[in-house]
């Protein structure tokens, strides 16, 4: 299945078959496919970082209601998903170019295992969803001292 938008069209599986390998690839030297998209596009975009402490995650949702967002970990898959609507144009107006997405979407990003599910913190602010997952206290760098 190609995650490019225009699968009709003949470069489609030269894109698949380049996908395919550069996936083959990834696995092979450890890379998880840690990032997921629907087909359509890759909204939101995110940003995902790791530190000592916690995993960071921020998805760039700029005119988003933060209601209408859905943030959910199951097994080790932190999943981002919503809709977002149309925008209105004034009575009689119609689009001369669109390039904003829009309807419903959803992010799926594998966690590394040491996530806790059960320390999340998610706020949106400036149309940016971050959200931290606190690792593990097992999964830290300690010090052991030496006799």
């Amino acid at each position: 299945m190609s995650t490019f938008p225009f699968s009709d069209n003949g470069f489609a599986s030269a894109f698949d078959a380049i996908q395919e390998h550069m996936g083959r690839v990834l696995r092979n030297a450890g890379v998880p496919a840690a990032l997921r998209a629907t087909p359509q596009a890759y909204f939101p975009p995110v940003n995902v970082g790791v530190s000592g402490d916690s995993i960071e995650v921020v998805a760039f949702v700029p005119g988003m209601d933060p209601e209408g967002l859905n943030v959910s970990i199951e097994k080790s898959l932190l999943t981002i998903s919503g809709e977002r609507k149309p925008q209105e144009l004034p009575e009689g107006a119609r689009y001369y170019a669109r390039e904003r997405t829009q309807g419903r979407y959803t992010r799926i990003i594998e966690l590394p295992a040491d996530a806790d599910p059960d320390n999340v913190q998610a706020r949106y602010t400036d149309g940016c969803l971050a959200i931290s997952i606190k690792r593990r206290e097992s999964a830290k760098p300690r010090t052991v001292t030496v006799q």
